[in-house]
């Protein structure tokens, strides 16, 4: 019944809910796209000494299961005063937090030729114009895989906001919709308030895919081979 949404809405603040994911995952997104294109290129595109060794390094982390860091990253977000606040949601982000997104666009930044390099060098272009206003463009559709599944795991994150939020108004959708189900289990199981709002918190994504699944499926495969 249409009726559920309505009634569901107005039990819990999901207005506030839904603005706060929206926030967390539009900058956290922006952030991871940016940055991991940038260290990509940079791996890519640059000869320096010690590049590879870096480079296995940054790859090497991906071996850390999440529990390792945990406690560390919530020492340090507690000593510097950032408990309950949306910046261990999205401080990390700008420092390229996504190894697997830093080999997937170094795969496609590898892909391009040099000789388009050279051209926009020798018509006068920076470095930066060439990343920005070339290469950008020639990744697009790892641009918006990545996309895809940075806007999934940001929207989905429910350990990150369960551990260093501890206000309901600064909760997100996923932390909202696990405080509404033990608000309703105290009660009745009311399952067609639950299942209401877990449909608006799936529609975003499922409407994302959908929308992007040409260059979602490209990006995936494009990368993955060569010749």
């Amino acid at each position: 019944m249409w009726r559920n949404y309505i009634d569901a809405w107005k039990m819990l603040p999901f207005g506030r809910f839904l603005f706060n994911t929206i926030f967390i995952t539009v900058l956290a997104m922006t952030a991871e796209l940016l940055t991991t294109s940038l260290v990509a290129f940079g791996f890519a595109r640059f000869q320096f000494r010690g590049r590879d060794t870096l480079f296995f390094i940054l790859l090497s982390t991906m071996m850390l299961p999440g529990v390792v860091t945990m406690i560390p990253s919530f020492l340090l977000w507690s000593r510097l005063g950032q408990v309950d606040t949306f910046d261990p949601l999205t401080i990390g982000a700008w420092f390229a937090w996504g190894p697997a997104y830093i080999f997937m666009m170094r795969q496609f930044f590898l892909t391009i030729p040099r000789e388009m390099e050279e051209a926009a060098l020798i018509d006068g272009a920076n470095v930066f114009q060439i990343y920005w206003h070339i290469m950008l463009p020639l990744i697009r559709p790892a641009l918006m895989a990545i996309g895809v599944l940075s806007f999934q795991g940001n929207w989905n994150n429910f350990q990150a906001p369960l551990i260093y939020l501890n206000t309901m108004e600064k909760f997100p959708m996923i932390l909202g919709l696990k405080f509404f189900e033990q608000s309703l289990s105290k009660e009745a199981p009311l399952w067609n308030y639950m299942m209401a709002m877990s449909v608006l918190m799936a529609a975003p994504i499922l409407g994302l895919f959908f929308s992007a699944q040409k260059y979602f499926i490209e990006g995936l495969n494009v990368g993955a081979t060569k010749g």
